[in-house]
């Protein structure tokens, strides 16, 4: 009980309630949708370039919307969320409708479920992270990436039992029920005055920004590079795999988010990338081991654990200090979806590439990766660790006090 009450505590509940249900309910729609989307497009008995035209609008849509709504959702957040979460459910819904005889009506539904996934994506984490002090939010991502995890899970059981059409339904009811959430637990929240925006220009001359964003852009460009070698790889067994990694997302995101809080954002990413290069060594020299799958399945789900919990949703809200932060989001989000297209590309030639050499290289980047942050700046302010770590001596001194105090009696 006692552990519960410091959790309650820390979490602050009743003042961050919507913005965890908010940032949860919509990484869980945009990851599940996503593969729902692929399912359909893979499905409609098109051309392959035609497949790759509709992903390739897809993410242009995301891209091209998240830009547009930095720009105009800060005027009126609270509101402009609440209609996303409505839009999200309309154009999740709409995807049932994507027929297979007609591209042009395909290219109208697929840009409006993109759209709909990117225009509102900065504003949400923008507005957990103005909501959320800087000394507990790497914490409450972890909570929140924790609950992706295993919603994200329960959704995949879904599918076992559900239909394609029903799945979807399902993801519209839990999108809607979101936004009905957030919109109660807002009733009496103001709209917060509008912050200073920095310029994308002004962004990019940061060498902090730049420090985290070249490992981080590598990362993500390796990991859809990677995707399709990976799956051929595990076969049949890759979907077993992919539940043991969410599962220990799950349950790794809020002790990484925990950590970020007490050692810093720098530790916690650097051991993210340090496991991802191991696991990635351990697969191009043991490819046969059915041990060394479930090792990569571990580390993997301890580095996503980590990172999810830190660099999606904590650093470029830390890197944002007291500015308006739509657009760091956009810089480190699109960072993240972008090179999702490479995973469509690809695919295709997945027969042709050598997995020793795809896993040795991953490796090396990912070692690579290591070096600017080895350089960046801490993202945690040095006086929040220095409080916490006063706090501790004196709990600690306290317990020795009381300690010495019965032995005197």
């Amino acid at each position: 009980m006692g552990l519960v009450k410091k959790i309650r505590a820390k979490i602050a509940w009743g003042a961050v309630a919507p913005e965890v249900i908010m940032v949860t309910n919509s990484f869980v729609w945009i990851i599940f949708t996503f593969s729902i989307l692929g399912a359909i497009i893979n499905n409609m008995g098109i051309h392959e370039i035609e497949k790759t035209i509709l992903f390739l609008i897809f993410f242009m849509a995301v891209g091209v919307s998240a830009v547009f709504g930095a720009k105009f959702f800060p005027r009126a957040r609270i509101r402009s969320l609440q209609a996303w979460f409505l839009t999200g459910a309309i154009a999740t819904y709409l995807l049932t409708f994507v027929p297979n005889n007609s591209m042009i009506v395909a290219f109208v539904l697929i840009s409006f479920y993109g759209a709909s996934v990117g225009i509102g994506l900065p504003s949400c984490l923008s507005y957990f992270a103005e909501s959320v002090n800087v000394e507990k939010r790497g914490f409450i991502s972890g909570i929140i990436w924790s609950g992706v995890g295993f919603f994200i899970l329960f959704f995949a059981f879904l599918t076992t039992i559900l239909t394609q059409w029903a799945t979807i339904v399902a993801i519209v009811i839990w999108r809607f029920s979101g936004g009905i959430a957030f919109i109660l637990l807002n009733r009496k929240k103001e709209e917060s005055t509008i912050r200073e925006s920095p310029s994308y220009f002004e962004i990019f001359r940061k060498r902090e920004v730049l420090l985290y964003l070249f490992p981080w852009a590598l990362f993500c460009l390796l990991n859809y590079a990677e995707a399709p070698v990976v799956e051929s790889f595990f076969g049949p067994d890759f979907v077993f795999f992919q539940i043991i990694v969410w599962s220990i997302v799950g349950f790794v995101a809020t002790i990484g988010g925990f950590i970020a809080d007490i050692k810093g954002r720098k530790a916690v990413v650097i051991a993210g990338f340090l496991m991802l290069g191991i696991e990635y060594a351990a697969v191009s020299i043991l490819q046969n081991s059915e041990a060394t799958m479930y090792f990569f399945s571990v580390l993997d789900g301890i580095s996503w654990g980590l990172l999810s919990s830190v660099f999606l949703t904590t650093i470029w809200g830390d890197l944002g200090e007291n500015h308006e932060k739509e657009k760091y989001y956009v810089v480190g989000g699109l960072t993240f979806f972008l090179p999702g297209f490479l995973s469509e590309l690809i695919a295709y030639y997945v027969g042709v590439i050598s997995t020793t050499l795809a896993f040795s290289l991953a490796s090396f980047f990912l070692f690579l990766a290591v070096l600017p942050l080895v350089y960046a700046p801490e993202t945690l302010p040095e006086i929040k660790i220095r409080e916490r770590h006063i706090k501790t001596y004196l709990k600690k001194a306290q317990i020795v006090k009381e300690k010495h105090t019965l032995t005197n009696k």
